[in-house]
């Protein structure tokens, strides 16, 4: 499908954008006075961020529709170039994430989390929206405006039968409520009916979760210094309101290759390393300098802005740039009136209820070729 290959993209354009804005947000341990004290300040606004209880990320891409549209058209194929709904969509998203901990944020685990809220809205409102607090997960979504941009129309809740119980109540945009555990129990059985683990390797025992030692930790960041340190220039400026901008700049493909080389000695032990691009792999990518800008009120972290203008090439970009805002993390609570709900009746109410309604005629086909035969039907 087309926004299957348009996500993709998407997705493999902000991923390496992040590694870019994490290398170039780590300290320079050597060269000039100016690299010097950059590096310093970069370190003392992460360490500020670590030592916090609360903290929230605004995620957004700083471009517009048509240069989306001049981004895809030189790699798509022929029939799938991203649809004008999609670019609209993708140039206003934004992903905004409030996380509170018991702890400082660099000393947390998972149990420490007392809550988490995540929101991705669209340029016409929220899209998709949870909040995990305690035992439970609160959820929400715009299904037709998801439907609308996926390419797939979703039946309104008044075209259901009350039988879809509380998969209509999630077409009707309303706020469930779901034991998290259950949730988490159920995506690993979706893995594990497909064959793959967790992580990925395959079904079976799952796989302890990597972590680094303290000596793989201070191996990998002096090898993380010497490449920044080789390859990054700083510049800072400042203004008299305690605003101030440090700007990272190096050369992309260059950066990216001797990164995932320091790495790649480490790869087992690093989560989500597995299969690290090679200098090959990377041959092709573009090597056209990245400047990251980094802005720091009063010493503290409040913005990162990575230009990916450059990276574009030939396509006809008139601005392109990933952007992070930082802030203090608002306090999330349980939603009023939501309905609490199992994940199974989720399901059940989409396999039975949703069919019924004519939701699958196009794009499921008949009960013979689904496979939902009459052990759903008499029930829904």
């Amino acid at each position: 499908m087309p926004e299957e290959t348009d996500i993709s993209a998407i997705r493999k354009t902000l991923t390496a954008a992040a590694v870019a804005t994490a290398v170039l947000a780590g300290s320079a341990a050597c060269g000039t006075a100016e690299q010097l004290s950059a590096g310093q300040k970069l370190d003392s606004a992460f360490d500020k961020l670590g030592e916090q209880r609360s903290l929230s990320f605004e995620l957004d891409l700083d471009t517009d529709a048509a240069s989306l549209k001049a981004l895809d058209s030189g790699t798509a194929e022929p029939g799938e170039e991203m649809p004008d709904e999609v670019a609209e969509l993708l140039s206003g998203a934004r992903l905004s994430v409030s996380v509170r901990s018991k702890k400082p944020l660099e000393e947390s685990g998972e149990k420490d989390i007392s809550a988490m809220a995540m929101r991705f809205s669209g340029p016409d409102g929220d899209l998709v929206e949870y909040r995990v607090i305690g035992d439970h997960t609160y959820l929400r979504l715009d299904a037709q405006a998801l439907g609308r941009i996926a390419g797939s129309p979703m039946p309104s809740a008044d075209e259901l039968p009350d039988s879809a119980g509380a998969f209509k109540k999630l077409l009707a945009g309303e706020w469930l409520k779901v034991p998290t555990k259950d949730l988490q129990e159920t995506g690993e059985q979706m893995s594990e009916a497909e064959g793959f683990g967790a992580d990925g390797s395959g079904a079976g025992e799952p796989s302890a979760e990597p972590s680094l030692d303290a000596g793989a930790q201070k191996k990998l960041m002096k090898a993380l210094r010497q490449v920044i340190a080789q390859e990054v220039d700083f510049e800072t400026s400042g203004g008299s309101d305690g605003t101030e901008h440090i700007k990272a700049t190096a050369p992309f493909r260059t950066l990216m290759t001797e990164l995932f080389d320091e790495l790649r000695p480490l790869e087992k032990e690093l989560p989500g390393a597995a299969g690290l691009p090679t200098a090959k792999d990377l041959a092709d990518a573009p090597n056209e300098k990245v400047t990251a800008d980094f802005t720091l009120k009063n010493g503290e972290l409040t913005e990162v802005s990575v230009d990916l203008a450059k990276l574009a090439e030939k396509a006809k970009v008139k601005k392109f740039a990933l952007v992070l805002r930082v802030g203090k993390g608002e306090k999330a609570t349980a939603p009023k009136g939501a309905t609490e709900v199992r994940v199974d009746e989720l399901l059940e109410g989409f396999l039975g209820g949703a069919l019924e309604a004519g939701f699958g005629e196009e794009g499921f086909g008949t009960e013979s070729e689904t496979g939902f035969g009459s052990e759903f039907g008499s029930e829904f």
